[in-house]
């Protein structure tokens, strides 16, 4: 399965990636995952159920449902790219399958909802395949019939919306014997596409008060999980949070913490007006954004969003593979002095390194640090011996001893040695002689293409 930037939050990794991204990795090859949300509700659950919280953990990917999980990523310094709540990726996701020509099978909710919801979405997408439906009120003795029925119907995709835990329990028990490659339990969002249940306005969910409208509607019901269940969230998230930026600390000591701040807060300060000449060089030169995000390995194995001035023509990534064996340097990392997803400025930018500075917001973050080792993708980390993943002992880094020694002309085992040897013996005076080697290395632009 393609790497997803992830966020961990409690405890459960969630993906934090873009509706689109997260549908193609959802329809993504024929391997079987499976797929759970999670909101602020089903957290308050997991804490309490073992069963459900190690379900939740075990999940292929799990997706971010709603405002509470996003307030308790921003009170850990962390920030959802999406919200990928089930009810708003029922669409998307139908409209992706039909273009897929995968099918999709609906289980759960009262008699007649999986049907309505199944029309209501086929009226929508015409080409959408729908296996069959099945409402979620049957006897524990029907189970195996239904998924005799389920893979019978040769569905691709089964949506499963029994409710809070009961779904994902349920999936878990039965997921070897179901045949469809993708399995993910919804909750109610069945009910909401078959207007069983009438769903929030718009202004409502744009500002994170969804929950506010379905205590409205359903006050009974929703009292406790709302009133008693969001004060308690909120108090776990603080707690939580506060524990996460304590733990910086591990990362990044805080005598180097405080001298990254520093130096990055007048830096930022100083080169604000570059920033904006930069980002004009690039919209005017090549079509796409002005900066790259790109997913990286950092401290301990961590999946992080780092940040460049982009370089390279729009699509560059989908041609890495096609370069892979011309690359200039031995070893694992990949590098290519002439490579032609490059453009004018892109070459200018990587020639004086100016490309990086964008990182400063990652070192904000807690990311990463001034220096360090570089950070290195997620598929080259797979390929690392057990020696050159020592190299993730210490927050990555904007410049270190590799680069100032000769950047993409040292190869990759003598790079390791140098990392492995930084993370042992550094210090804010190595830092700062560092960065002031790192200035004469720029300048020279000795190894950077």
């Amino acid at each position: 399965m393609t790497h997803l930037t992830t966020l961990s939050l409690f405890g459960f990794d969630f993906v934090n990636e873009s509706q689109n991204i997260a549908i193609e990795a959802l329809l993504n090859g024929h391997k079987a995952k499976t797929v759970a949300f999670a909101n602020a509700h089903c957290l308050n659950i997991a804490f309490l159920n073992k069963a459900y919280a190690s379900v939740l953990r075990e999940s292929d990917m799990l997706l971010p449902d709603g405002s509470g999980v996003s307030i308790a990523a921003k009170m850990a310094g962390q920030r959802f790219v999406a919200n990928l709540n089930g009810t708003d990726l029922f669409l998307p996701l139908c409209k992706a399958a039909a273009a897929k020509g995968k099918s999709i099978y609906l289980l759960g909710s009262a008699k007649g909802v999986a049907k309505n919801a199944a029309s209501k979405a086929t009226a929508l997408f015409p080409n959408l395949k729908i296996a069959g439906h099945q409402h979620g009120y049957f006897a524990q003795s029907d189970t195996n019939t239904i998924i005799e029925t389920i893979n019978a119907s040769r569905a691709d995709i089964l949506l499963v919306a029994l409710g809070v835990p009961m779904q994902e329990l349920w999936i878990r028990q039965h997921r070897n014997a179901l045949a469809p490659a993708l399995v993910m339990g919804v909750g109610a969002m069945l009910d909401f596409h078959a207007d069983r249940v009438l769903r929030a306005p718009l202004f409502l969910r744009q500002r994170g008060l969804e929950w506010t409208w379905r205590l409205a509607i359903e006050p009974a019901r929703m009292a406790k999980r709302y009133l008693l269940g969001n004060p308690a969230f909120l108090m776990g998230a603080a707690v939580h949070g506060l524990k996460r930026r304590l733990r910086l600390f591990d990362r990044v000591p805080p005598i180097k913490r405080l001298f990254d701040l520093v130096c990055v807060s007048l830096g930022l300060l100083v080169l604000a007006p570059l920033f904006l000449l930069i980002a004009l060089a690039i919209k005017l030169s090549s079509k796409g954004p002005v900066f790259f995000r790109q997913t990286r390995v950092g401290y301990k194995g961590e999946y992080f969003n780092m940040y460049k001035f982009r370089s390279m023509h729009m699509n560059a990534e989908k041609h890495r593979a096609e370069l892979l064996k011309q690359s200039d340097r031995k070893g694992v990392c990949f590098k290519l002095k002439n490579d032609p997803r490059i453009t004018p400025i892109g070459r200018l930018l990587r020639r004086t390194s100016i490309d990086e500075l964008p990182q400063l917001l990652n070192i904000l973050k807690g990311e990463m640090s001034l220096v360090g080792p570089r950070p290195a993708l997620p598929e080259e980390v797979d390929t690392y011996s057990d020696r050159a993943l020592q190299r993730l002992n210490v927050a990555p880094g904007i410049t270190g001893i590799w680069q100032i020694s000769g950047r993409a002309e040292i190869d990759f085992n003598r790079m390791v040695e140098m990392d492995i040897a930084y993370s042992r013996t550094h210090s804010v005076m190595l830092d700062f002689f560092l960065i002031i080697l790192t200035a004469r290395a720029v300048i020279s632009g000795r190894g950077a293409y």
